[in-house]
């Protein structure tokens, strides 16, 4: 029987191996977009279109090139893997959430580009909620690393997504509050309670 340690390792190698399958996933739709004269962007989410809520699934696919894909792999991987030591479970979890939120948001009032701000507000508020110095430590270093950037995508400017990345950023905090452990009720709370 496997220890708890060795149990451990194994879902964190599991988080590792969905952060790497998506990022292939995300290279690959890219290699066939260009070969397909950019085709599968008209996939992406259309604003207010019942046809165009099939892009909150597939937007997180997409990218506007490889200049776009390889400016979003290293901060997607070095996010995702910080997320993946929580396992597998933990990664999609926080994926879906931030998808959809992201998505759903994102279709309601503007175009795409959600999944990487949600993972950085994730990491973010991650701490805050679980009450986890080490978590706060990790969510500091991704705003010393990659804050300015994460403030530049809220600003208006052509072809980004200011609307997608806040609602990126919203369903991040949405997943970190959401996957946050239970906590325990102080013994003042409790007694108030069972009044």
């Amino acid at each position: 029987m496997a220890t708890e340690r060795e149990q451990a390792g194994d879902e964190r190698l599991g988080g590792f191996e969905v952060v790497v399958a998506m990022v292939a996933v995300m290279w690959l739709v890219e290699v066939v977009d260009a070969i397909d004269n950019h085709r599968l962007d008209s996939h992406g989410i259309r604003p207010r279109d019942a046809d165009g809520l099939i892009g909150i699934l597939t937007a997180p696919f997409l990218h506007a090139g490889f200049g776009h894909l390889i400016a979003n792999t290293v901060p997607f991987v070095v996010m995702g893997f910080a997320i993946a030591f929580k396992g597998a479970a933990r990664v999609l979890a926080v994926t879906a959430i931030v998808a959809l939120v992201g998505g759903l948001g994102t279709w309601l009032v503007a175009p795409e580009h959600t999944v990487l701000f949600g993972y950085a507000t994730y990491l973010l508020s991650r701490g805050f909620f679980d009450r986890n110095l080490i978590e706060l430590a990790i969510g500091l270093a991704v705003a010393f690393v990659w804050g300015s950037a994460l403030l530049g995508g809220l600003l208006p400017r052509d072809g980004i997504s200011w609307q997608g990345h806040l609602f990126g950023a919203i369903g991040g905090v949405a997943a970190a509050r959401l996957l946050a452990p239970a906590r325990e009720p102080r013994s003042g709370q409790e007694v108030a309670i069972r009044r």
